[in-house]
């Protein structure tokens, strides 16, 4: 589990796709202070498993389903990306909760200064729309944020100096894609309400045939 306050901006020094090996190397520092084979590290969001590491980065094996479901099939050799390492039981829950699973992407609508702050417009499908409320929680490249505005079929979120700085956000452009996560307490109560709409019916369905 993850709390999407990104812990270090770092770089991929490679990408080895095709054949039987899928895996990407991440240039970093800080994250490896305590690292060790088998932890999960968030990477732009996505929940990685640290397969080999060095002094100076680590390795995670990809599936080809996750570089073709989320922003990491869109990673060169040189991009930045935003790391975090499992929340300890131990630590602060400065974020939300994240499970590093995320729903989906969306792409980057819009980028407007505003004084000291910067607005990212994210446009993305219905079905992480419907998840995504005013006001809540959204983890955008592995960043707990808050939703400030929702639209149809996009959604705005203020981006604070600091947040610039240190994440990738600071690097993105009009276009790219962004990995996203609802956030898992919604997600699970609208399982559950799903679940008690569907009961419902189904008892109006047996009162009808009697």
């Amino acid at each position: 589990m993850f709390t999407g306050i990104i812990e270090e901006l770092g770089k991929v020094q490679r990408i080895e796709r095709g054949g039987k090996q899928q895996r990407i190397t991440i240039g970093c520092s800080k994250i490896l202070e305590d690292v060790h084979m088998g932890d999960s590290i968030a990477v732009n969001g996505v929940c990685l498993t640290v397969v080999e590491h060095s002094a100076n980065g680590f390795s995670a094996d990809v599936m080809n389903e996750t570089f073709s479901r989320s922003s990491l099939g869109s990673l060169t050799v040189g991009s930045p990306v935003d790391l975090e390492r499992a929340m300890a039981a131990n630590g602060r829950f400065g974020g939300h909760i994240v499970s590093g699973h995320i729903d989906g992407t969306g792409k980057i609508k819009s980028i407007r200064q505003d004084g000291n702050a910067v607005w990212f417009e994210i446009k993305t499908d219905g079905k992480i729309m419907d998840g995504i409320v005013e006001k809540g929680s959204i983890t955008i490249d592995g960043i707990s944020l808050t939703v400030a505005d929702v639209s149809r079929d996009s959604f705005k979120v203020s981006i604070i100096p600091h947040t610039l700085k240190e994440t990738v956000l600071g690097h993105k452009k009009i276009g790219d894609v962004v990995n996203l996560e609802n956030d898992v307490v919604g997600k699970y109560i609208k399982k559950f309400l799903g679940r008690e709409e569907k009961c419902e019916e189904n008892r109006l369905k047996e009162l009808l045939m009697i």
